[in-house]
C-alpha cells in the first residue's frame, strides 16, 4: 500500500487486487442467495428460480453457493479484522453521526482505515453469516436431514429468513452508504482512492500510510522511453 503523487492528483492504496477479487465473489455469492433463497421462500418468488435452472437446480445450488460464500467471507475476515477492532474514536464518530451525515466530519476525530459505522456493518456481517450457515446446515436436508429433529429443523427455518432478511438490510445499507461517499466505489473498483478522499474520511489512516514513504509517478518515464544498452 502506498501513497502516490500522479500527474494530476494524489491517490492512496487501499485495497490490493486479492482483497477485490475476494470482496467480489462474496458480493456475487450474496447476491445469488437473495434470488434464489427468495425462490424458495415464498411460492410468489418462485419464478426466480428460472434464473437458476429450475426449483429442483435451486434448491441443490443454494446451499453450495452459502459454502462458497462461508468460505469467500472468511478470508475477507481474515484480511480485514485487525483494522475492525473498536476504539474510543469509533464510539465518539458513531455519538455524532448527524454531523457525518451533515458533511461536518472535521469536528471529529481523526478516523482509520476503517470509522465506527463501516465496523458495525462488519461484525454484523460476520456474525448474521455465521448463523445463515449454521441455520442452513439445519435445514440442508439432502445431507443433514437425519442430524437434527422436525421441531430443530423448523426453528431452523424461521432462523434463517429471519437473518437473511437483516443481512439483506444490512447489505442495503452498505451499498447505500458506498454510493453515498462520493469516491468509495473506486476502492473496490480501482484498488485506490484520492488523497482528498482519504484526508476527509480517513485522514488517520492518510497519516499512516504517508509515513510509509510517498511515491511520486510523476518522475517515472514512460514505458518505452528508457535508457538503451550502451554502444
Amino acid at each position: 500500500m502506498a501513497v502516490r503523487r500522479e500527474e494530476e492528483r494524489t491517490t492512496v492504496d487501499r485495497y490490493p487486487g486479492r482483497v477485490r477479487v475476494n470482496h467480489w465473489i462474496t458480493a456475487i455469492s450474496l447476491i445469488l442467495l437473495a434470488f434464489s433463497g427468495a425462490a424458495l421462500f415464498h411460492p410468489s418468488l418462485f419464478f426466480l428460480s428460472s434464473l437458476f435452472g429450475g426449483g429442483a437446480a435451486t434448491r441443490m445450488l443454494h446451499p453450495w453457493i452459502g459454502v462458497v460464500l462461508l468460505a469467500s467471507f472468511t478470508i475477507l475476515f481474515i484480511q480485514m479484522v485487525r483494522y475492525n477492532f473498536w476504539t474510543k474514536a469509533d464510539s465518539h464518530w458513531m455519538r455524532h453521526i448527524g454531523e457525518v451525515v451533515a458533511g461536518r466530519e472535521e469536528n471529529l476525530p481523526e478516523v482509520g482505515k476503517y470509522n465506527g459505522g463501516q465496523k458495525i456493518i462488519f461484525w454484523l456481517m460476520t456474525l448474521l453469516i455465521l448463523v445463515l450457515f449454521g441455520t442452513g446446515i439445519m435445514i440442508w436436508y439432502e445431507y443433514f436431514g437425519a442430524t437434527f429433529t422436525i421441531e430443530q429443523q423448523r426453528i431452523g427455518h424461521i432462523l434463517h429468513a429471519l437473518t437473511a432478511v437483516a443481512m439483506l438490510l444490512v447489505v442495503i445499507v452498505h451499498i447505500y452508504a458506498a454510493f453515498y461517499v462520493r469516491g468509495t466505489i473506486n476502492a473496490m473498483t480501482e484498488g485506490k482512492v484520492t488523497g482528498g478522499w482519504a484526508f476527509r474520511h480517513h485522514r488517520l489512516w492518510l497519516r499512516q500510510e504517508a509515513r510509509k514513504g510517498v511515491i511520486d509517478e510523476r518522475q517515472t518515464p514512460p514505458r518505452g522511453h528508457g535508457v538503451g544498452p550502451a554502444e
